[in-house]
């Protein structure tokens, strides 16, 4: 940068430097091998998750956050895969079955072509779990359970129907004594009814 009046503020750029610039830069480009050259990185074929995705374990649960929380403790939902935090269910199932994280999981998006031979494996794979599935389901056993359930459920809302009666009658100990209740004030407050 020169400038050719001292009074002038405007800059004034010198052409040559920056072409010579420029010309180092392209031949420093051209002796190096550019990225697209290189042979493209051989990704892992898309495959079913083996594990189950956890969307209901913080549900109803209530949390500090400060500035200083890591994001891995945050609301929502963490990917330690892509270090990234979503808000709701939906946009991490999104997020997790999206391009991204397939990438950053090192699989490519494209899958596996089946044979026929695969396909009847798995039709006869599934057909025996759903046939283990109806042997397993028994009627009496059920309805055995179902009684069980119905019983603790009576058993559960006669205790607390006698205890809101006992609360209900030591609130009542407490009104009668009316000399103590004038004294605070309670005596206009109640009914007569008892």
């Amino acid at each position: 940068m020169e400038a050719t009046k001292p009074d002038d503020h405007r800059r004034k750029w010198d052409k040559d430097e920056f072409e010579r610039l420029a010309r180092e830069r392209l031949e420093e480009e051209l002796g190096e091998p550019s990225e697209k050259d290189d042979k493209p990185v051989k990704r892992e074929l898309l495959k079913p998750r083996d594990y189950r995705v956890d969307l209901e374990g913080k549900l109803g649960r209530s949390q500090v956050i400060t500035k200083t929380t890591p994001s891995s403790q945050q609301g929502g939902y963490y990917c330690n895969v892509c270090d990234c935090v979503v808000k709701d269910s939906t946009n991490f199932l999104d997020h997790i079955n999206g391009k991204k994280h397939q990438r950053n999981l090192g699989m490519s998006m494209k899958v596996e072509r089946s044979s026929l031979d695969q396909v009847k494996k798995r039709f006869e794979l599934n057909k025996k779990k759903k046939e283990e599935k109806l042997k397993e389901y028994d009627f009496e056993e059920r309805m055995k359970e179902l009684k069980e359930e119905e019983e603790k459920q009576k058993v559960y809302r006669k205790e607390k129907k006698k205890d809101r009666k006992r609360k209900a009658d030591g609130d009542l100990d407490m009104d009668q004594d009316p000399e103590m209740a004038a004294l605070m004030g309670f005596s206009g407050f109640g009914s007569t009814k008892k």
